[in-house]
């Protein structure tokens, strides 16, 4: 089911205790807020597209085959440039929900905790 985002738009594509799989779509010129978790961590592989992802301090250039380890607590977010940039995130933890996101900032005018 693909659910609708102010950045663009996220599926679930396989779920199971332990871990989840989704895929993001972030449309060009748009970001995810900048965030962290409590209760998992992520894996995200750049499948197509090119931006910059933020981990911790670091920005990175997000191009098609960029993998990056996101540790429980680590602050990040994701960014578009030029053309949309597809993610494919691994969640791995012991809470999956979609409210174990802490917003540090959000363009979108959404809740910072």
């Amino acid at each position: 089911m693909r659910v609708e985002r102010p950045w663009g738009w996220y599926e679930d594509l396989l779920s199971a205790p332990g871990y989840k799989v989704k895929r993001l779509q972030i449309r060009r010129g748009q970001q995810l807020s900048l965030q962290r978790h409590g209760h998992r961590s992520e894996s995200w592989t750049v499948v197509a597209g090119d931006g910059a992802v933020l981990t911790g301090e670091r920005w990175v250039e997000a191009k098609a085959g960029l993998m990056l380890s996101i540790p429980c607590g680590v602050v990040h977010r994701a960014r578009s440039t030029t053309s949309d940039l597809v993610i494919l995130e691994v969640q791995h933890g012991d809470d999956l929900r979609e409210d174990d996101i802490e917003r540090l900032q959000d363009d979108y005018g959404r809740v910072i905790t």
